[in-house]
C-alpha cells in the first residue's frame, strides 16, 4: 500500500508532506504536487520543502522522483529542503549522497 501526499502553498514556498510509503506508486501524485505549486510549475525562485515526518519507507524510485524535482526546479539553483526524516530514511539519503544535492534537516 502506498502513502498520501499533502501540499501546502505559501507565496514562493511549497511544502510537500509525504505519509506512508514513498515509492513508485506515488510517482504521479508527487509529480502533480510540485508541478502545480507555482502556477507555471517548478522554477527558479520557488522553494520546496519535502516533509517526511510521516514517511515510513522510501525506495530508489522515490530518490529518482526527488532528483526529477531538483532538475525541473533548476538543478543547482533549486531551493529544496528535506526535513523530518526518520533516522533510517536519513541514512538512505546520506548513502545516496543526497546531502550534496539537497538541504537535509
Amino acid at each position: 500500500m502506498s502513502g498520501t501526499i499533502t501540499v501546502t502553498n505559501n507565496d514562493n514556498e511549497t511544502v510537500i508532506s509525504i505519509k506512508g510509503r514513498f515509492n513508485f506508486e506515488m510517482h504521479s501524485q508527487f509529480r502533480t504536487a510540485y508541478q502545480q505549486s507555482g502556477g507555471d510549475g517548478p522554477g527558479k525562485g520557488m522553494r520546496y520543502v519535502i516533509d517526511l515526518t510521516g514517511t515510513e519507507y522510501i525506495d530508489s524510485s522515490a530518490l529518482g522522483m526527488l532528483l526529477l524535482l531538483r532538475e525541473e526546479a533548476g538543478a543547482n539553483e533549486a531551493d529544496i529542503e528535506i526535513v523530518n526524516a526518520r533516522p533510517e530514511i536519513r541514512k538512505i539519503l546520506e548513502t545516496a549522497n543526497f546531502q550534496r544535492l539537497f538541504k537535509i534537516a
